[in-house]
C-alpha cells in the first residue's frame, strides 16, 4: 500500500472510550444530545449524571488514575472562562476549545503540564454558543493579523491547542461543524487544527470554503513508540494527501523534534514520505511548523506518574534551563543542537518540499 491509498483511511482506529458520562446541563444542548446519540449509535455504556459534578475520577494511585480517566469521555457544559479567548502565539490569533482532553497515550503529552486534574475528554455540548462567541474576535489578533507573511490567514483561530479534535470528531462531529460555520463564514478568518489522528473521511466532502487549514502532527517511526493510541504514520500521512486533494490547506506539524538515532536521515525519510502522500494534489497550500522536545518540572512529575518506565530523553543536565515569558522554568535542547536540528530539519524540507511554507521553529 503506498503511502497516498485512501484504504487506510477506511480502516483508521476509532477511540471506544469505557465510559461516556454525560451532565444534566449538556442534555439541555441540542449538540450535547447529539453526542450522546453518537455514543449510544456505537454501543457505549452511557451515563447520564444527576448533576453537572464529574464523580468518581479520582485514585491515590495516579497511574490508575490516569488509566480510568484516559478511558472516560464527559460531555459537559463549556464554562464561562472558554468564551474569554486566550492568544496563542505562534500558532494563531486566538484559541478556541470544542474540548479539552485527548484519547491518545502520548509519552512526552504537553498537556500534562497545562491541565489540573485527571485527564478526562471533556468535550463541549454547547458549540453553537463556542462558534458565535468568535466574531466578536475578528481583526483583533497579534499573530496572523499582525502578520505580512501571514495576514493571507486573516483573523485565525486553533482549535487543538488543548484537544486532538479529530481523535474524538466521530463522536462529536464538533470540527464538521466548526469546518462548516468557517466555510460559511463571509469575513476574513480561518481555522486551524492538528491530529495524530486518520479518520478524515467524514471531512472530506464538507464545504470548506479553504478557510480550515488541517495539519498532521508527525515524527520519524521511531518516534511511534512514544505515541501510544494515536494513527500510525502511513496512515496520517494517507489523511493529509485526502484531505490535500479535497481542497483543503494542509500542514505538517514536525513535533516534538527529537535526537532521535540516526536523526538526520530520519527526518529526511519523513519529508520524502510526505511529499509522496501529497503528490497530484491540486492548488497544494502546505505550511509546515517545527517544535522541539521541551518540558517543565512539573509535567516531567506528572508524566513519569502517567508513563513509568518510559526511555523518553527528559534528564535535565543534557538540556539547557529556560524561562517562559511567565517566569516557569523549562528545559530544551542545548543552543548548539537547536542549531544543528533546524539547519538540517529546514534544509531537508526545502528540498523535499520545496512548496511548504516554515511557519516558526521553537
Amino acid at each position: 500500500m503506498s503511502a497516498h491509498d485512501p484504504a487506510s483511511l477506511r480502516t483508521a482506529r476509532l477511540w471506544r472510550p469505557r465510559r461516556v458520562v454525560v451532565t444534566a446541563a449538556a442534555r439541555e444542548h441540542a449538540h450535547g444530545r447529539a453526542i450522546l446519540a453518537r455514543a449510544e449509535a456505537l454501543g457505549l455504556p452511557v451515563e447520564a449524571l444527576p448533576g453537572n459534578r464529574l464523580t468518581g475520577l479520582r485514585h491515590p494511585d495516579p497511574r490508575r488514575a490516569y488509566i480510568e480517566a484516559k478511558s472516560t469521555l464527559a460531555v459537559v457544559v463549556a464554562p464561562p472562562a472558554k468564551l474569554k479567548l486566550q492568544p496563542i502565539p505562534p500558532s494563531a490569533d486566538w484559541r478556541v476549545d470544542l474540548a479539552e482532553g485527548c484519547p491518545a497515550h502520548c509519552q512526552y503529552c504537553y498537556l500534562a503540564g497545562s491541565l489540573a486534574g485527571p485527564p478526562v475528554t471533556r468535550v463541549y455540548a454547547n458549540l453553537p454558543e463556542i462558534l458565535s462567541n468568535l466574531s466578536g474576535y475578528v481583526g483583533r489578533g497579534g499573530v496572523t493579523s499582525a502578520s505580512a507573511e501571514r495576514v493571507q490567514e486573516g483573523t485565525s483561530f486553533e482549535a487543538s491547542c488543548y484537544t486532538d479534535p479529530l481523535g474524538i470528531e466521530h463522536l462529536t462531529g464538533s470540527l464538521s461543524a466548526a469546518i462548516r460555520h468557517f466555510g460559511a463564514w463571509d469575513a476574513p478568518v480561518s481555522l486551524r487544527a492538528t491530529t495524530k489522528f486518520a479518520a478524515v473521511e467524514p471531512l472530506l466532502g464538507l464545504d470548506h470554503g479553504r478557510r480550515t487549514r488541517l495539519r498532521f502532527s508527525v515524527n520519524p517511526a521511531a518516534a511511534g513508540r512514544f505515541e501510544g493510541g494515536t494513527a500510525p504514520l502511513r496512515e496520517r500521512l494517507s489523511a493529509l494527501g485526502a484531505v490535500a486533494r479535497a481542497g483543503y490547506p494542509v500542514g505538517l506539524t514536525v513535533a516534538p523534534i527529537l535526537p532521535l538515532p540516526d536523526w538526520r536521515a530520519a527526518y529526511d525519510d519523513l519529508f520524502v514520505e510526505a511529499a509522496e502522500a501529497l503528490a497530484g494534489a491540486p492548488d497544494l497550500d502546505l505550511t509546515a511548523e517545527l517544535i522541539t522536545h521541551r518540558f517543565t518540572p512539573g509535567s516531567k512529575t506528572v508524566l513519569e506518574g502517567w508513563y513509568p518506565g518510559s526511555d523518553l530523553p527528559m534528564r535535565e543536565d543534557e538540556r539547557s534551563r529556560k524561562f517562559t515569558k511567565f517566569g516557569s522554568v523549562k528545559y530544551v535542547f542545548p543552543a548548539e543542537l537547536m542549531r544543528e536540528m533546524r539547519g538540517e530539519l529546514t534544509r531537508s524540507l526545502a528540498e523535499r518540499l520545496p512548496m511548504a511554507r516554515v511557519l516558526y521553529w521553537t
